[in-house]
């Protein structure tokens, strides 16, 4: 299988899964628990149906948006996600260049193993980062002034990782940051040589954001898991969430915000944006898909804050509907992730190149020339 037989998200799943030993691909793939939540994510948008109309004269579409202040040439951009380099040796630099090649933002992760400064310098459009609230006040404080230094248009607080996830393919297949070698991984990395060689004889793997600060993740090898639990702070509060804000001092997001409480406090403290999401279906299963409670969100705050649809897209109608319900814009992770370990940044252009081709034909077919002609009208639930 080659990348130009990755036509659509299964496609750079199954590509994905040939080229990464086990360990790795199962930490992209897997989810908490039973993975229903991570099952749901996608399933919800298969309940709601697009109602397309005709004769509209569509010679030209727009499908441009602006979120958070940022003009985006696409609806939906890069979540942020850890580990990048675990997947394909040039990592966020191959993501980062994508989405500036495509106009959409890049978000880039706490624990990014290429440090912003440099991302800032390759990726010169819009970009948010994902900040983790450690234990370590310093760190915390050294993370904000590097993403102010490096010009990030957007901060993302990710709100839905006090303890971790229990990721049970993780715990089966001994999955770490950094990988280590013991009987579960050694076979399936000498069984893939090509990640084995770039990972082991290119730049030592890193976390720089943390670099100076912790060991864990960088040095000392564990699970993320492990990470979450016992280096992010399970105290963080609304009031944390608030002094955040205030000393960040421009577009600011929750992320993983599931509840129309949550939403409205999300005004109330001063964000800009908020990010419907739980965390791909990672942390607590049996809870609702994002898509799911999109619509009780936007009718409570669409009018005072960008929603953002995160989770579970696969396609650009699952986009039209995220957006015909009240979204400003979708994200999502793995919808890049599965593209950038089969190939790089050519696997990344193609997976949002694919994706820009669907919305504007699904625009086309449902007879409208800009997104903001998308509305309920245009849906109905079985």
């Amino acid at each position: 299988m080659r990348l130009t037989d990755c036509h659509n998200f299964a496609d750079f799943r199954r590509l994905a899964k040939k080229r990464l030993p086990g360990p790795i691909f199962h930490y992209i793939d897997g989810a908490a628990d039973d993975e229903v939540t991570y099952r749901r994510n996608t399933e919800a948008y298969e309940t709601v149906d697009l109602v397309p109309n005709v004769l509209n004269g569509v010679d030209a579409v727009d499908m441009s948006v602006t979120v958070m202040g940022q003009k985006l040439d696409m609806p939906l951009y890069c979540a942020p996600t850890a580990l990048q380099r675990l997947f394909h040796h040039d990592g966020e630099r191959a993501v980062g260049r994508a989405a500036t090649e495509f106009g959409t933002m890049f978000g880039v992760s706490s624990l990014a193993t290429v440090a912003v400064e440099e991302i800032a310098a390759l990726a010169p459009g819009p970009k948010m980062f994902q900040f983790y609230f450690h234990k370590d006040r310093g760190l915390n404080d050294a993370l904000l002034e590097r993403a102010r230094a490096a010009n990030f248009n957007v901060m993302a607080l990710t709100v839905d990782t006090i303890t971790g996830g229990n990721r049970e393919r993780d715990l089966r297949t001994g999955f770490t940051s950094p990988p280590k070698l013991n009987l579960q991984s050694a076979w399936s990395f000498a069984t893939h040589p090509a990640w084995a060689w770039n990972f082991f004889t290119k730049e030592k793997f890193d976390m720089p954001h943390l670099s100076g600060h912790v060991d864990q993740g960088t040095n000392v090898a564990v699970s993320v898991g492990e990470y979450f639990s016992s280096m992010l702070d399970p105290t963080m509060s609304w009031k944390d969430a608030e002094k955040l804000c205030a000393q960040w001092n421009g577009q600011f997001a929750l992320k993983g915000i599931m509840s129309v409480e949550d939403a409205k406090r999300a005004v109330d403290i001063g964000c800009t944006g908020i990010m419907v999401s739980n965390h791909g279906g990672r942390q607590l299963d049996g809870s609702r898909a994002p898509f799911d409670q999109l619509a009780e969100i936007c009718d409570a705050v669409g009018d005072k804050i960008d929603v953002i649809c995160e989770g579970g897209i696969q396609r650009g109608t699952h986009v039209l509907k995220a957006l015909s319900v009240g979204a400003k814009a979708v994200s999502g992770g793995r919808l890049y992730l599965y593209a950038l370990a089969a190939a790089g940044q050519p696997g990344v252009e193609r997976a949002l190149g694919n994706l820009r081709a669907e919305i504007e034909r699904d625009m086309r077919l449902m007879g409208v020339k800009h997104l903001s002609e998308l509305s309920r009208d245009n849906l109905r639930y079985r």
